[in-house]
């Protein structure tokens, strides 16, 4: 946990522990849904396993979350629905693990293999 930093100053935090934070922040009001953009793109990546971590763990607990993401992985893992967006369009809508095991189109194929 982060209780030990609670009277840290945000600069005295990892980024990762500044992303737990803020979710904790977020969760404080018992939100509906959850909305995360890249939480992890800017992250060290030694530390990216924090922020996925407590997202896996939300997932399991049933919270709804929409999360644009390059963690394929962990989209495969967590998520309950895909959505592949190209030039700002969606391009493909389905299952996580059937779209990455078996990429419908050739540009969701070639996206695929460059962030694997």
């Amino acid at each position: 946990g982060l209780a030990e930093r609670a009277h840290h100053y945000p600069s005295e935090l990892s980024g990762g522990q500044q992303q737990r934070v803020a979710i904790a922040r977020a969760l404080a009001v018992k939100p509906k849904m959850m909305l995360f953009d890249e939480p992890t793109s800017a992250l060290d990546p030694e530390l990216r396993h924090e922020v996925l971590k407590v997202m896996q763990d939300l997932a399991e607990e049933g919270m709804t979350m929409v999360i644009v993401t390059h963690e394929i992985g962990f989209a495969e893992k967590v998520a309950s629905r895909l959505i592949f967006i190209d030039k700002g369009r969606i391009a493909e809508d389905g299952n996580p693990q059937t779209l990455i095991a078996n990429p419908p189109s050739q540009r969701l194929q070639e996206f695929l293999q460059h962030v694997s």
